[in-house]
């Protein structure tokens, strides 16, 4: 039986039609809801396993960031490029090196990217009815992308904050879980979401430039919304680089906040710990100008671009597989 995207299509219009009012003007629907059958449940699914395997496959580009971000590295730890970064951590280090602290980051990636799908596409549909009548709006988009991130941000902050902490070069924690014990006792519950005011502040802009340039380049590429592959991951790469590129200040100043890098903020003549947004971003200048607002920028290129195309074609994959199941346990035909 050959599977058709535009009979998926077809039948989706007809769900969301059959909910309207007849005198409400009826956009066409866009692929990227799923049916009104599909329960949250499977939403939050299809977005679980798009984060993990997002996080997951560029993991170890992932460690290279945080240490490239390092505003007083090791001399053993200045890297020139990502590559060079991950032959000498294997060859000095040890193959798992660059691997390590990826276990809390599943652990977290799970639950906060079901949340953060099920909320974008949730907000996006109820916002998009406000706004334009059910079309796609940018403005939708954005402010959908930033509500999700508040939710996913609150879930994966702890995780964040255990995972850069082992990424750096000599961490001095045997694990994860000794890290976590560790970071409670010596700092107190308060520490692990010490970065989130800063973590939002960087990833709402972040996720708001994604999704909105995530939709955009898809009314380019794939105006008629049918399940095309190719265009999922050149539009999730794409909208990873743009929303990496203007948001890498503050993702140096949230590395900073979450690591306490002690050479750093002792040369800083910062007692204690380093908190808040202001006080990372005068740090990040005092100790480096300018140029250190954008320390490790091409590793978190290299980092997004393929992690938001990962994350966008393997959620789309979902949404549309599951789209064909029920519409064949319904009964729906696709000829």
């Amino acid at each position: 039986m050959e599977l058709r995207a535009d009979t998926v299509v077809a039948a989706l219009e007809m769900a969301e039609s059959s909910e309207r009012n007849d005198d409400e003007p009826v956009d066409v629907v866009d692929y990227e809801s799923l049916p009104l059958t599909v329960s949250l449940g499977t939403q939050m699914t299809a977005g679980a396993v798009a984060g993990i395997l997002e996080h997951t496959v560029m993991y170890p580009v992932d460690s290279v960031k945080t240490r490239m971000q390092s505003l007083y590295p090791d001399p053993r730890a200045q890297y020139r490029s990502v590559y060079e970064a991950l032959s000498r951590i294997v060859r000095t280090e040890g193959v798992w090196r660059p691997l390590r602290g990826m276990n809390i980051t599943i652990l977290g990636a799970g639950p906060a990217h079901a949340l953060y799908f099920a909320c974008y596409e949730k907000m996006k549909w109820t916002l998009s009815d406000i706004i334009k009548h059910g079309g796609n709006s940018h403005t939708a988009n954005g402010i959908a992308g930033s509500m999700a991130t508040v939710l996913h941000d609150a879930v994966m902050n702890p995780a964040e904050v255990v995972k850069t902490r082992m990424q750096m070069y000599n961490s001095p924690y045997k694990g994860v879980w000794d890290c976590i014990r560790t970071v409670r006792r010596t700092e107190g519950l308060a520490a692990f979401y010490r970065s989130y005011t800063t973590q939002l502040t960087m990833n709402i802009p972040f996720q708001a430039l994604h999704f909105i340039t995530y939709e955009f380049m898809q009314e380019q590429l794939n105006p008629h919304r049918q399940y095309q592959p190719q265009t999922h991951i050149i539009s999730g790469a794409l909208a990873g680089a743009v929303a990496a590129a203007a948001t890498t200040p503050l993702d140096v100043c949230k590395t900073l906040l979450n690591t306490q890098e002690n050479v750093a903020l002792n040369s800083a003549h910062v007692s204690g710990h380093l908190s808040g947004m202001a006080n990372a971003f005068r740090t990040v200048y005092q100790l480096g100008g300018v140029q250190a607002y954008f320390k490790g920028a091409q590793a978190r290129i290299i980092f997004q671009m393929p992690s938001t195309a990962i994350a966008w074609s393997v959620y789309e994959f979902f949404k549309y597989f599951l789209t064909k199941h029920n519409l064949e346990k319904s009964g729906g035909s696709l000829s």
